[in-house]
C-alpha cells in the first residue's frame, strides 16, 4: 500500500485521508490574508483607538514600523518555506526549528489565539448588524442571534472548496477597500482640515503619548498574514506562490493602513483628530465619510463594515480549519480531523470542529451576559494579540536555529541577519503587548493574569501531547519542494 508524508510529516496510508487540493495563485492567497486583516474594520475601529490611546497624530508611523519588522521576519519565513512540507504554518516551522515539543506547543497556542480572535469578531459583527438595523427603524435583536446567522454562513462556505471562499472574499475585499479609497481620495482632494498632516513624518512626534500602545494596536491589523503558508497545499506553485503572496500581502496591508490613517488624521487636523478619536472613536470613519463624501457614503460604510467583519470571520475559519486538518494528519489530534472531502477537497471535518468551537464561544458569551464589544471583542482580541505575537517570535527563533543546524540555505541575509532583526523587533513588541495587556482588556489586572495563564496553559498542553503521543507531528522529511 502506498504511503505519503502528511502536512505534519507523519507517514500514513494513501486511503486514510484525502489531501487538500487547489490552484490558488498569489492573488487569491493575498485576498485571503488581507481579508483576515479586515481593512475597513481596522480603519474604523483600531485606527481611532491608536490615535486616542497611542501617540496621536503620529500614529500612522506605527504601521511603517510594524511593516518593516514583519518584512524582516518574512525574509526568513519565506526562505524556510522551500524546505518545509505541508500547511501547518507557524507551528510546523517551530517544530522543524525548535523541536516537536515546542512545535505542538505553538500549534495549540495558535488554535487558542485564532479561535479567540474569531470569537471577538463574532461579538463585533453581531453588535454591528444590530446597530445598523436599529438605526434604520428595525427591531433590536440580541447580538448573538445575528452572530449565529453569520456562523451558519461561514460554516457553509468553509465546508466547501477553498476557491469558493476565495471568490467571496475577493468581492468583499474589493468593496471595503474601495470605500476607504474613495474617502482617502476625497480627503486628499480637499486638502484635509488644516492641510495634510506632517506629524507622522517627524520622528520626535512618534515618542509622544504612548508609542508602545500605538504599536500594539497597529500590529493587531496584521493578524492572519501567516495564512500565506497555511494554504500551501492548495497553492498552484508553493515555492513561488507563498513568498510572493507573503511579501505582497504585508506591503499592501502596510501601505494601505499607513496611507488611510494619515489621511484620517489629515481629515480632522492633528489636534482635532485626537479629540474626535477620543470622544467618538466608533463614529470617526462614518463621520469622515459624511463630511468629505456625503451622507450616502456614511450609510455605505456601515454596511461594508459588516461585510468586512464577515470576510475576516471566513478567512480565520479557513485558517483554523487547516490548522486542525494539519494536526489531525500528523497524529496530534484525532485522525478524522485530517480527512478531507472527496468532492470538495476541503478539510470538512476540521471545518465542522472549528464551527463547533466558535459556537461554544458565542453561546458561552451569551449565557454570561457579556457585552459584545467591550467584553467579547476586547477580551478575546486581547488573548489573540499576545498569542499571535508570541507565535511570530517563536517562529523567528525557529528560522535561525533551523538554518544554522541544517545549512540548507547559506545566504547570511536570509537565514541570520534579517530573521535576527525580525526576532529583536517581535520580541520587543511581545514585551510591550504583555506589559500593556491590562489596558487591552479594559484595565483589569485579574483578567490579564487569567489570559496569560490560558496562553501558557495552551502551549504546555501542546507540549504534553508531544510527550504522550511520541509519533505525533514527527517529521520525516524536510526536503526541498
Amino acid at each position: 500500500m502506498t504511503t505519503k508524508t502528511s502536512a505534519g510529516g507523519i507517514a500514513e496510508s494513501a486511503d486514510a485521508r484525502h489531501t487538500l487540493t487547489g490552484r490558488l495563485g498569489p492573488t487569491a492567497i493575498v485576498f485571503m490574508v488581507v481579508a483576515a486583516a479586515a481593512p475597513l474594520t481596522v480603519i474604523a475601529g483600531t485606527v481611532p483607538l491608536g490615535i486616542a490611546a497611542g501617540n496621536g497624530a503620529a500614529y500612522p508611523a506605527s504601521y511603517v514600523i510594524c511593516t518593516v519588522v514583519l518584512l524582516l521576519f518574512a525574509v526568513g519565513f519565506t526562505a524556510m518555506t522551500r524546505h518545509i512540507p505541508g500547511g501547518g504554518a507557524f507551528y510546523t516551522y517551530v517544530a522543524h526549528g525548535l523541536g516537536r515539543h515546542a512545535g505542538l506547543g505553538a500549534a495549540f497556542l495558535a488554535l487558542l489565539s485564532y479561535t479567540a480572535v474569531q470569537g471577538a469578531v463574532y461579538g463585533y459583527i453581531g453588535a454591528a448588524i444590530n446597530d445598523l438595523v436599529t438605526a434604520h427603524g428595525g427591531p433590536a435583536v440580541p447580538w448573538y442571534v445575528y452572530a449565529a446567522v453569520m456562523l451558519v454562513l461561514v460554516a457553509t462556505l468553509g465546508y466547501r472548496h477553498i476557491e469558493l471562499s476565495g471568490r467571496v472574499l475577493g468581492v468583499l475585499l474589493v468593496c471595503e477597500v474601495g470605500i476607504v479609497m474613495v474617502i482617502n481620495l476625497s480627503v486628499l482632494a480637499h486638502g484635509g482640515e488644516d492641510g495634510l498632516s506632517t506629524a507622522a513624518l517627524q520622528p520626535a512626534n512618534f515618542f509622544h503619548g504612548a508609542p508602545g500602545i500605538a504599536l500594539i494596536f497597529a500590529l493587531a491589523g496584521y493578524i492572519g498574514f501567516e495564512a500565506t503558508a497555511v494554504f500551501r497545499d492548495e497553492a498552484r506553485d508553493p515555492a513561488r506562490t507563498i513568498p510572493r503572496a507573503t511579501y505582497s500581502a504585508l506591503i499592501l496591508i502596510g501601505v494601505f493602513y499607513a496611507l488611510s490613517s494619515w489621511l484620517m488624521v489629515s481629515a480632522w487636523g492633528d489636534a482635532g483628530a485626537v479629540v474626535k478619536a477620543t470622544e467618538d472613536p466608533e463614529g470617526m470613519i462614518t463621520d469622515t465619510a459624511v463630511r468629505y463624501v456625503g451622507a450616502a457614503a456614511g450609510d455605505l460604510v456601515q454596511i461594508l463594515l459588516i461585510t468586512s467583519l464577515f470576510a475576516a470571520l471566513l478567512s480565520f475559519h479557513n485558517v483554523l480549519a487547516r490548522y486542525i486538518h494539519s494536526l489531525g494528519s500528523s497524529g496530534a489530534l484525532p485522525a478524522s480531523c485530517g480527512r478531507s472531502h472527496a468532492r470538495h477537497s476541503s478539510p470538512h471535518i476540521a471545518s465542522v470542529v472549528q464551527t463547533v468551537s466558535a459556537a461554544v464561544l458565542v453561546v458561552a458569551s451569551a449565557l454570561g451576559g457579556l457585552d459584545p464589544v467591550t467584553q467579547v471583542f476586547a477580551w478575546f482580541a486581547g488573548i489573540s494579540s499576545v498569542g499571535v505575537v508570541a507565535l511570530m517570535t517563536l517562529t523567528s527563533a525557529a528560522v535561525i536555529v533551523y538554518f544554522r543546524r541544517t545549512r540548507k540555505d547559506v545566504r547570511i541575509w536570509h537565514t541570520a541577519i534579517a530573521p535576527g532583526l525580525g526576532l529583536l523587533g517581535l520580541a520587543s513588541l511581545l514585551v510591550l503587548t504583555a506589559m500593556n495587556l491590562p489596558l487591552l482588556v479594559g484595565g483589569s489586572d485579574t483578567l490579564a493574569i487569567i489570559i496569560a495563564v490560558l496562553l501558557v496553559a495552551a502551549f504546555l498542553a501542546g507540549a504534553m501531547v508531544a510527550v504522550l503521543r511520541p509519533h505525533a507531528a514527527r517529521h520525516t522529511s524536510t526536503s526541498d519542494v
